[in-house]
């Protein structure tokens, strides 16, 4: 099973892709997804390195390389909204997204991962896991419901303000044989919700645009009682063509997997083998969980190499 890393994990603590990839040879990767705290320099560092055949690139993360304009600690994949109903930020997260696409087909990756923007609420994510941790279920309810009516009352011109994008987006991927992989989200604001997700795979039926799963959105998800982690893989096994593999506890993802309480073996019949596996674990972990992690993951997903 090829097993590929996020650079997510050290990105920040250096300067040039020969230092990225060294430290994280160490821990026995040489195939990444590029996250999106690269910029130029660091990006075309890669394009040598993907020359020479001293690492792989699985797939790379919107936007990358960042936005020059932008430093790279603010370079975030929703700096700008391509579900945004202002033309300008809509026109730039297009434009951004295309190169990040170019990018990608220069470096051999099958895919970009995209986050398709937000509906303009107030966000109450952060808000519901406070209250969830406080174990306070009568104001949890409370919230909940205040933030599923809001983003239902306001979603539709947002919703699309990003079909429109993903349209645009979607001729482009085309034309670089690059496919689309559409992430589930953490915040609850954000675009695709999984309703959403099954609307956008009827409309675009056949095209390049793919479902991208991420293990610690989907049970965050679950945890705040929207929907089961299941509802994913029973509704989106077919579009599939990556997941983002990383651990949490509680509400708190992103750690290495085997530092939290999920169960990584309900993925098995959901991945296939040639579905892209990226271990997307942030700073936080340390080197010696991170190169754990990549055991742990080879030994509860091998029923579903079999299965594939």
């Amino acid at each position: 099973m090829a097993l590929g890393v996020s650079t997510a994990w050290n990105a920040y603590r250096h300067h040039c892709a020969g230092a990225i990839t060294s430290e994280l040879e160490v821990l026995g990767f040489n195939t990444f997804e590029l996250s999106y705290n690269l910029n130029s320099f660091i990006v075309n560092g890669f394009k040598k390195l993907v020359a020479k055949k001293l690492c792989r690139i699985l797939s790379i993360h919107n936007f990358c390389p960042i936005p020059a304009c932008l430093a790279r600690e603010k370079a975030l994949p929703d700096c700008y909204s391509l579900a945004s109903l202002d033309k300008e930020e809509r026109r730039l997260a297009i434009r951004y997204t295309k190169r990040t696409i170019a990018t990608a087909a220069c470096l051999g990756a099958k895919a970009v991962v995209l986050h398709c923007g937000r509906v303009e609420i107030a966000d109450r994510t952060k808000r519901l896991i406070s209250l969830y941790n406080k174990k306070d279920f009568r104001l949890f309810s409370k919230e909940k419901n205040q933030a599923i009516k809001e983003r239902e009352r306001k979603c539709k011109p947002f919703l699309q303000s990003a079909l429109r994008s993903l349209e645009e987006l979607n001729r482009c991927a085309g034309e670089n044989n690059v496919l689309l992989g559409l992430e589930n989200r953490f915040y609850y604001r954000e675009i695709p919700s999984f309703e959403e997700l099954v609307h956008i795979f009827q409309q675009f039926r056949g095209s390049n645009l793919r479902y991208w799963h991420d293990t610690g959105h989907a049970q965050v998800m679950e945890n705040l009682g929207f929907l089961s982690h299941n509802d994913y893989i029973v509704n989106f096994k077919k579009p599939l063509i990556g997941v983002h593999l990383h651990d949490l506890a509680g509400c708190n993802d992103h750690k290495a997997p085997g530092t939290g309480t999920f169960d990584f073996s309900i993925l098995n019949g959901f991945l296939k083998e040639t579905t892209i596996k990226i271990i997307e674990a942030h700073r936080n972990s340390s080197a010696r969980e991170l190169k754990a992690s990549k055991t742990i993951i080879n030994e509860r997903l091998s029923s579903g190499r079999r299965n594939s």
